[in-house]
């Protein structure tokens, strides 16, 4: 009898397996998402997935709005998906129940809004890339990843920063290329429940740490629900002077693709501009850090 894994990894695309990994490291994507980021229609996008959930790589549920009808499908891995993605990575095999017991708690989380809102945003930056010739998403870390213990070593021979477990708490660390030009970044999604605002930059002391360490200022961007909770952000960050740097923008319908100039760089005057451009900060002495 062949083995499973055997019988389905011969089926698979280049870009299946993206999808692949992108859910085993971020749990979870809507069919939107997915169809924006890797596929040239939504219909095509569909027709792929009803394949993958067909061969039994992927599952998918379906969430009822409050108000009634229902969202798009929400894909997970399924068991012999977990069990493909563990091969093609060479780690060892997951437990039988591993995708089960994942698959419960991503639709019993309370914070699933806040999940697909953070690989919303990486979704939509692999989308603009897959669309624009010298553009590319290079880097998607989860939350996860971020708070590993000598993530961020890298190039470090420092045995300290190797040893380094992160104070910071992102939801997402990624770097964006443009035209030759390479933005490193750490991500905070707000769904405006942080009660008060004063708590989102108190967040950015675990930020400063990291840079201490590393030797690399990377801006935290700030991804708010709408323009007065931006506002009420950035008067927060002058009035306790804050020198980390730190840009902000909108989630809310309509408010333009994180790649584009939607980004207010705190202390910098002028129009919101480039999420490429919102990089090339001064190292930690000079910011004082």
């Amino acid at each position: 009898m062949i083995d499973p894994v055997l019988r389905v990894q011969s089926q698979l695309t280049d870009r299946d397996h993206v999808l692949l990994g992108w859910l085993a490291d971020h749990g979870v994507l809507t069919s939107f998402q997915i169809a924006y980021a890797l596929f040239p229609s939504l219909d095509y996008a569909q027709e792929r997935l009803r394949k993958l959930v067909q061969v039994g790589l992927l599952d998918r549920f379906r969430p009822q709005r409050a108000d009634g009808g229902s969202y798009p499908y929400h894909y997970v891995l399924s068991q012999l998906g977990v069990e493909v993605v563990s091969a093609q990575r060479g780690e060892e095999l997951p437990r039988r129940d591993r995708a089960k017991r994942r698959r419960w708690h991503l639709t019993n989380r309370a914070n699933l809004p806040h999940l697909l809102g953070v690989n919303e945003f990486f979704t939509q930056l692999a989308g603009y890339a897959r669309t624009r010739a010298g553009c590319e998403l290079l880097r998607w870390w989860s939350a996860a990843r971020c708070q590993r213990m000598g993530e961020f070593a890298e190039e470090h021979d420092d045995v300290h920063v190797r040893a380094y477990t992160p104070r910071s708490r992102p939801d997402g660390h990624g770097m964006w290329a443009e035209n030759g030009r390479t933005a490193a970044f750490f991500l905070e999604f707000d769904l405006g429940t942080e009660r008060p605002i004063s708590r989102l930059v108190d967040k950015l002391d675990g930020y400063a740490d990291l840079a201490r360490v590393t030797r690399r200022v990377w801006p935290v961007l700030f991804r708010l629900p709408n323009p007065a909770r931006e506002r009420h952000l950035q008067q927060e960050l002058s009035r306790c002077g804050v020198r980390y740097p730190v840009a902000t923008a909108v989630h809310e319908p309509g408010a333009g693709n994180p790649a584009e100039p939607v980004w207010w760089v705190h202390q910098r005057p002028g129009a919101p501009v480039r999420l490429v451009d919102v990089a090339g900060q001064p190292s930690p002495a000079d910011r004082g850090l």
